[in-house]
């Protein structure tokens, strides 16, 4: 009994329950959002929230942000196209996409862990100047509008659109995502300093920690997250083009910080991460289905990623006392059975 009380009031726990809730509530409202299929299949439109959210918890944990990832996402896209049309081979061209977008979370690492600069301002900044330079490779190559670089070769467009086992490869590709992150971040030391960063930079530098080195390395991880979610999206689309990534800041942020990373750093999890990015995902193909625009939509995220806040700001020190009451009642039911 004690052991489903800890399994209950766990954070991810509750995530879960209101994912099962949601998906009732649009269920009722239209009875073709619970066929399997298509609950299966929507994920397509939404895992790049995951792929790009679950490495930005790295940076939040450290107590940073970076509101550069939709620009990075336009970057890698536009950066695939450009290089296929100039003859790279689709695979290399993929890959030096994915160096493009490490770098671009490299700029952002160095700039913020050698100057006081808020992380917010330096990504800021950052965001115009990638978007610009997508804009300009975008331009350079014919690749305006809404059609982009197209005419992918076909095993590449399967990468997004295929399936293997009879399930979507988006979704293996965010499942394989998902437990690599979360080893390296809850088993590895790398993990556990960024942990520390996150408590309190100047303790854990005066430890020995190389605190710039690690900040460093979070947001080049975020940006090969944002890379990832480029690739995909190009891949899904079978299109490059600058601004795929415009919408993609509100729910990456939203899907961290509703999955329990603590925005002021120190607390996080990959797994809360990736559900959250389910539910989000699940909330947007909800209100599409009730006929809601992308602005609607962007409305509702926004007052979700408000709630979710307030939520761990006002419930954490409560949830940490009944923790430590449960821990209490398992001590001396232990000694009893003793």
């Amino acid at each position: 009994m004690i052991n489903l009380m800890k399994l209950l009031i766990r954070w991810e726990s509750a995530l879960v329950i209101f994912l099962i809730l949601e998906i009732i509530f649009f269920g009722l409202l239209n009875p073709d959002f619970l066929n399997i299929t298509n609950l299966l299949y929507s994920m397509n439109d939404y895992v790049y929230i995951g792929l790009a959210a679950i490495p930005m918890t790295y940076v939040i944990i450290t107590g940073g942000i970076d509101v550069s990832i939709g620009s990075i996402i336009g970057l890698t896209s536009i950066s695939i196209g450009v290089l296929w049309k100039g003859g790279t081979e689709i695979w290399l061209a993929v890959l030096f996409s994915l160096v493009i977008s490490g770098c671009a979370g490299a700029v952002n690492g160095v700039i913020i862990a050698n100057s006081r600069v808020q992380p917010l301002v330096v990504t800021l900044g950052t965001m115009f100047l990638f978007s610009g330079i997508a804009l300009v490779l975008s331009g350079g190559n014919s690749a305006s509008g809404y059609e982009g670089i197209s005419g992918f070769p076909d095993l590449f467009v399967q990468l997004a659109n295929g399936e293997t086992l009879g399930i979507a490869n988006q979704i293996w590709v965010l499942l394989i995502f998902m437990l690599v992150f979360a080893l390296i971040l809850h088993l590895t030391r790398f993990g556990r300093q960024v942990f520390l960063i996150g408590i309190n930079i100047k303790a854990a530098h005066y430890s020995g920690i190389r605190t710039k080195s690690i900040l460093i390395w979070s947001y080049i991880i975020a940006g090969l997250g944002g890379g990832m979610s480029g690739v995909i999206l190009t891949s899904y689309f079978s299109s490059a083009r600058s601004e795929l990534g415009t919408e993609a800041v509100l729910p990456v942020i939203t899907a961290v910080v509703l999955g329990g990373t603590s925005i002021n750093g120190g607390k996080g999890t990959v797994v809360g991460t990736g559900i959250a990015s389910v539910v989000i995902g699940m909330m947007q193909y909800g209100l599409q289905m009730m006929s809601m625009t992308s602005q609607e939509t962007s409305v509702v995220i926004g007052f979700l990623l408000i709630v979710a806040v307030l939520l761990r700001i006002v419930n954490w020190s409560e949830l940490q006392l009944l923790k430590r009451f449960i821990n209490k009642k398992a001590v001396v039911s232990h000694k009893k059975g003793v």
